[in-house]
């Protein structure tokens, strides 16, 4: 019998976002993103990945998986949202190794790293990063406050000429790596570390 992780299904071909985070608590900002990045990519599914936790930061207050999980699905209804504690189950702490694992296992699927501006913004401090540029495209989601960092990156910086226009990103997936693109679309100003905040604080989300 196989040991091997079960991953989401997928068929030759596909085109698969991933949209990974603690997702503590998930909240309308992300299903946005999902949204956006299933309309202006071209996506067959987009991959919530709820992950154990950021290996940079202090996990100890993070609620369970199993609820970030039942958390995740009540926000992320979309037919072709797939919500997964696959990194969990591959046993990958980063998203470099979870990319390569990813790209091994299923080496006829396009997938697209989804990510935050804020995120891009500080890219270059991630383990690997050049080798997952190299090995997945890259769909930067514009996120209030973090366009002029995220556009003025090094990361930015360096794959400069290797970015679509935002007009052009239904092309994404099939473009020779490193490729990237940034959408700005509708910005939701919100975010988890303020409903925690709120939350602590004893007050409700307007």
């Amino acid at each position: 019998m196989s040991t091997r992780p079960r991953l989401p299904p997928t068929l030759p071909g596909m085109t698969v976002g991933l949209f990974g985070g603690s997702f503590n608590p998930p909240h309308e900002g992300h299903a946005h993103v999902a949204r956006l990045a299933l309309m202006e990519l071209g996506l067959d599914r987009i991959w919530w990945l709820v992950t154990p936790g950021n290996p940079l930061k202090d996990v100890s207050g993070l609620p369970s998986i199993e609820n970030r999980l039942a958390a995740v699905r009540r926000i992320a209804r979309h037919p072709r949202a797939v919500v997964t504690d696959l990194e969990a189950r591959l046993g990958t702490r980063y998203t470099v190794d979870l990319v390569r694992r990813l790209t091994r296992l299923r080496p006829h699927v396009r997938f697209v790293l989804v990510i935050g501006a804020d995120n891009w913004a500080s890219f270059h401090r991630w383990g690997g990063w050049q080798d997952i540029a190299a090995r997945v495209a890259i769909a930067v989601i514009d996120r209030p406050g973090a366009t002029f960092r995220a556009l003025a990156s090094p990361a930015a910086r360096r794959y400069a000429t290797r970015r679509l226009p935002e007009r052009q990103a239904a092309h994404l997936s099939t473009r020779p790596l490193p490729a990237w693109t940034f959408l700005a679309g509708h910005k939701v100003p919100i975010s988890s570390t303020a409903l925690r905040g709120m939350t602590k604080a004893g007050r409700q989300p307007s």
